[in-house]
């Protein structure tokens, strides 16, 4: 009878990573996954149980870079002291408050900070919520209702950019260009129209729009592929000749991502809405922000009917709020973005490396800290989607230390920005050891 290596390694595990496991998969529904797969018998999911810098730890002893950041999340590493001590000492003082009809010092300051961060009365207003979907449901109602109050009711469209991804809640993910994610419910949110570049755009009726959505820079999920230079600015000049307004999904390229603070910043664009999630609280907390300008606020005032009738439990919770001035000051006291420049670069001269050292490394994209490993095979084809070949060197990789997920067969590499240079180093070479098995 042939040895079962599953078989040996779980019998080899601890008891209480088995008993965990078990309970996962008679019980949890994982986001993304193909269930079936994960709870077959004899397979070993990781159970991550300590956090320390870029460092992961399983319940079985092992180390791990964290290569994705935690799904995009994480900034200054993983449970950095400043963001401890800020969540700790306001869960001794309040929890949790309404922010319906109330408000707290938190919440107030961080509103403050955060439009701070633009340029003078750019964007004056904060619209708390929980994640980066409802990030953007906020901007996507504010933008509808905004018309609806100012004599523009048929500005009810949307336009969205093919491949894009804004989320899974409904209204945003009507605006998700990905089909395998969103097809099947293409019919059931907002009227939509996608386009692919800035002449498609130009074709349309633009008195029917009220808004366009991008990720700015670069696309996220469309396997990292960006923009080209100068793409942001031409589109918010369509926009401000069309009267049309500019989303800005800054969900994962947000808070030092590209190298500033916000990707828009980059080619000096402010857009009407800015939407924020994941990096906010440096990867601690959930919270989202959906920033706006004082002019579509002030369509807002008035009598009960005007008001934006949206929100939930969890807004401006003060933990989160903690969390998020936390991130704040390290980014200032830390001067984080002061030290992105020479990361990108060995990163840069990394991906370079990489793509000279292995023929199935197709095409490497990078914008910032952000980074796209593209495999294919030698002659350029795409590898067939039932080998999985994304995936079949990000599980390798786990045995060299590094945890990364592909997007298709585009391996992801976007660490927390206080990575090291030999941290690099120790990603890009589990990386040339996952990719010669």
């Amino acid at each position: 009878m042939t040895d079962d290596p599953n078989r040996d390694q779980c019998l080899a595990m601890r008891d209480d990573t088995r008993r965990w496991i078990q309970a996962d998969q008679t019980h949890a529904w994982h986001p993304f996954t193909r269930q079936r797969e994960w709870c077959t018998p004899g397979r070993e999911p990781l159970v991550m149980v300590k956090g320390d810098g870029v460092w992961l730890w399983d319940s079985e002893g092992r180390k791990y870079l964290d290569g994705n950041s935690s799904i995009w999340t994480n900034i200054h590493g993983h449970s950095h002291p400043a963001l401890v001590a800020a969540v700790q000492k306001q869960a001794a003082v309040l929890g949790h408050s309404s922010f319906l009809g109330l408000t707290h010092p938190l919440a107030a300051d961080l509103a403050e900070a955060l439009c701070a961060l633009l340029a003078p009365s750019a964007l004056e207003r904060v619209f708390f919520s929980d994640d980066g979907s409802t990030a953007v449901e906020c901007a996507l109602k504010m933008a509808v209702q905004y018309r609806m109050q100012t004599g523009e009711p048929e500005r009810s469209q949307f336009v969205a950019f093919a491949n894009g991804y804004h989320g899974d809640t409904l209204g945003a993910a009507s605006l998700g260009g990905v089909a395998r994610f969103f097809e099947r419910f293409s019919n059931c949110g907002y009227n939509v129209i996608f386009v692919s570049n800035l002449d498609e755009l130009s074709h349309l009726d633009a008195t029917k729009i009220a808004a366009v959505i991008i990720e700015p820079l670069i696309q996220g999920v469309n396997e990292m592929r960006l923009w080209p230079t100068g793409f942001l600015t031409d589109l918010k000049t369509w926009c401000e000749r069309h009267v049309v307004h500019l989303i800005a999904d800054e969900v994962m390229t947000g808070f030092g991502r590209t190298g500033s603070m916000f990707a828009c910043q980059k080619e000096n664009v402010t857009p009407d809405f800015l939407c924020l999630a994941k990096g906010l609280t440096g990867g601690m907390m959930p919270l989202a922000a959906t920033l706006t300008t004082g002019r579509i606020y002030d369509a807002f005032l008035g009598d009960a009917e005007k008001a934006f009738y949206y929100g939930h439990s969890y807004t401006a919770n003060p933990l989160g709020c903690a969390a998020a001035l936390a991130n704040l000051m390290i980014f200032r006291d830390e001067q984080t973005l002061s030290t992105l420049p020479e990361k990108i670069c060995h990163i840069q001269k990394c991906l370079t490396a990489l793509k000279a050292s292995h023929p199935q490394v197709h095409e490497v994209r990078q914008c910032g800290m952000i980074a796209g490993i593209e495999l294919r095979r030698a002659d350029g084809e795409k590898f067939p989607v039932s080998e999985r070949m994304g995936e079949q060197i990000c599980h390798a990789a786990r045995a060299h230390g590094l945890l990364t997920r592909p997007i298709l067969d585009t391996i992801v590499f976007m660490p927390p920005l206080c990575i090291s240079r030999a941290e690099i180093d120790h990603a890009f070479h589990a990386l040339q050891q996952a990719m010669k098995c």
